[in-house]
């Protein structure tokens, strides 16, 4: 898909994409979440490929803050319900246009995001009408590696493939990865 090779920032969802979806709560009450190591991963390697990801989410926790800082993601909108303003005040913050722009949705809650992003993409377990909006349909589920599956897709189309698909690529952007 040509519309990728464009992609500059990638704004995601978190709840029912880089989580299944899920909350579980222990004894006290705390609710837990569910991330996927492999979307971390998908993450850090845009980022150390230049390309800015951005998460947009409705909710705020700690729980989802500290996986914003452990991955490094430099952009958010937290606690945002109206993701066409939020997803136009990512795209300010870094520097690119909404053709330059991928956003990665679950539900209803992200159609504003879908129609103002260059690039709609759906997790694989989206609703069927929410994956009748998106320009691209992951084949992984939210939680199970559809970030991953996203970023793999754009660094092909870009030509930066080596660095998910050799372990050479690889090594070229671990330090960059580290910081």
């Amino acid at each position: 898909m040509n519309r990728l090779a464009k992609i500059k920032l990638v704004i995601t969802d978190v709840d029912g994409v880089l989580t299944d979806g899920s909350f579980y709560y222990d004894e006290n009450g705390e609710a837990l979440k569910y991330f996927n190591v492999k979307d971390g991963l998908g993450i850090k390697m845009l980022l150390a490929c230049g390309i800015k990801v951005a998460v947009l989410s409705g909710g705020d926790t700690p729980i989802l803050r500290r996986r914003i800082k452990d991955l490094g993601i430099p952009f958010s909108q937290l606690g945002k319900m109206s993701k066409r303003q939020a997803c136009f005040d990512l795209m300010e913050q870094a520097g690119v246009t909404p053709e330059e722009t991928a956003f990665l949705g679950d539900d209803t809650l992200d159609l504003p995001a879908f129609e103002v992003c260059g690039l709609a993409v759906a997790v694989g377990d989206a609703f069927d009408y929410i994956k009748q909006q998106a320009d691209l349909v992951m084949t992984r589920k939210g939680g199970h590696a559809a970030f991953r599956e996203l970023s793999d897709m754009i660094l092909k189309a870009q030509g930066k493939e080596e660095v998910y698909s050799t372990a050479d690529g690889f090594m070229k952007v671990v330090e960059q990865m580290a910081q």
